[in-house]
C-alpha cells in the first residue's frame, strides 16, 4: 500500500471520529510533547528516549507539519498511533495544523511534490476535526499556543464545533496563536499580527479560577527544550531539536506521574542527516509570523 493510500486510509479513521474538543487524560502517567515540525527522524529519537507508545499516556500539543522535511512521515506515524491506541494517545491541534498557514509554509508544497494537492485537502479535512486543548490529572491546562481574553470556562472550549477553520480572531484562534509575555501585565496585541501577548497576571488568575496548578504549552523555540515562564505556573515545551537548520535548541518533553510531579527529558540537536533531503518551497508573502 502506498503513503498516499496509507494516509487517506488514516484521515477517514480519525477525521470521522472528533474527540471532545477538551481531552482529558486522567490514567497513569503522561508525555507531554511539543511542535514536532516534521522532524521525522528526532520523533523517533524522541520515542527512543520517552518510551513507545502505549508505555505511557502521550499528548502532542500541535504543529506536526511545515519546515520540515518528512511532515507526511510525521504526521501518518501519529495518526497510526492514534488509531491503535485511542485511549492512551492524544494530538492537539497546532496554529500550523490549518490549510491557510501550511499552505505557505512547506506542507502543502510537500504533498504536491510527493503525491497529490488532493492528499493536503485531506489532511486539511483532518485537521479541522482535532481537539484544540487537554486537562492532565484535572490540574494541568494543555494547548498549543496559550490563553484567551474571550475564555471564561473550559465549556466554552467544548463547546466549539468541529470539524472548523480557525478563525482569524476570537477563542480558538487565540489557544492556538497566543503567547505569554514577561514584560507585560494584561493583554497586549501580539508581534506575531494575529492574537494577543499575555502577562504572568493573566497566568496565576486563570489557574486560580479554575483550580488548576500548570499551563503547558508549545508554539515558541525555547533553547533548553523547555523554559518556565513567571511564577513557575506555566511552562512551554519544544520538541524539535536544532529547529529548522536555524537554532541550536534542544527538543524536550515533560513526564507527568500519577501524583502529577513533573520531570523532562532533553533531546539534545544530532548531527545525523534526515533520510529524504526534500526542501520545502517557502513563499515570500507571509501573512503571520507562524
Amino acid at each position: 500500500m502506498t503513503l498516499s493510500k496509507i494516509s487517506s486510509q488514516l484521515i477517514l479513521e480519525v477525521g470521522w471520529k472528533p474527540e471532545d474538543s477538551t481531552a482529558g487524560i486522567d490514567n497513569g502517567s503522561s508525555v507531554i510533547k511539543g511542535d514536532i515540525h516534521g522532524q521525522y527522524s528526532d520523533l523517533l529519537r524522541l520515542f527512543e528516549l520517552g518510551g513507545w507508545p502505549p508505555t505511557s499516556n502521550y499528548l502532542f500539543l500541535g504543529d506536526y507539519v511545515d519546515r520540515g522535511k518528512q511532515s507526511l512521515e510525521t504526521i501518518c506515524l501519529l495518526l497510526a498511533y492514534k488509531i491503535r491506541y485511542p485511549e492512551n494517545f492524544f494530538l492537539l491541534r497546532g496554529n500550523h495544523e490549518c490549510a491557510a498557514i501550511n499552505r505557505i509554509y512547506g506542507f502543502y508544497d510537500e504533498c504536491k511534490r510527493r503525491f497529490s494537492i488532493k492528499l493536503w485537502k485531506i489532511f486539511s479535512d483532518c485537521f479541522n476535526c482535532l481537539p484544540v486543548a487537554a486537562i492532565v490529572g484535572d490540574k494541568i491546562f494543555c494547548c498549543h499556543g496559550g490563553l484567551s481574553p474571550d475564555l471564561q470556562n473550559m465549556d466554552q472550549i467544548r463547546q466549539i464545533i468541529r470539524p472548523t477553520d480557525v478563525p482569524d480572531t476570537g477563542l480558538l484562534c487565540d489557544l492556538l496563536w497566543s503567547d505569554p509575555n514577561q514584560d507585560i501585565t494584561g493583554w497586549i496585541e501580539s508581534n506575531r499580527n494575529v492574537s494577543f501577548h499575555f502577562g504572568v497576571d493573566v497566568v496565576s488568575k486563570f489557574l486560580s479560577r479554575h483550580d488548576l496548578d500548570l499551563i503547558c504549552r508549545a508554539h515558541e523555540v525555547v533553547e533548553d527544550g523547555y523554559e518556565f515562564f513567571g511564577r513557575r505556573q506555566l511552562v512551554t515545551i519544544f520538541s524539535a531539536p536544532n529547529y529548522g537548520d536555524d537554532f541550536n535548541n534542544a527538543g524536550g518533553m515533560m513526564k507527568v506521574d500519577e501524583n502529577l510531579t513533573c520531570s523532562f527529558q532533553i533531546l539534545k540537536p544530532s548531527d545525523k542527516k534526515p533520510r529524504y533531503m526534500y526542501i520545502p518551497k517557502i513563499a515570500t508573502s507571509k501573512p503571520r509570523n507562524a
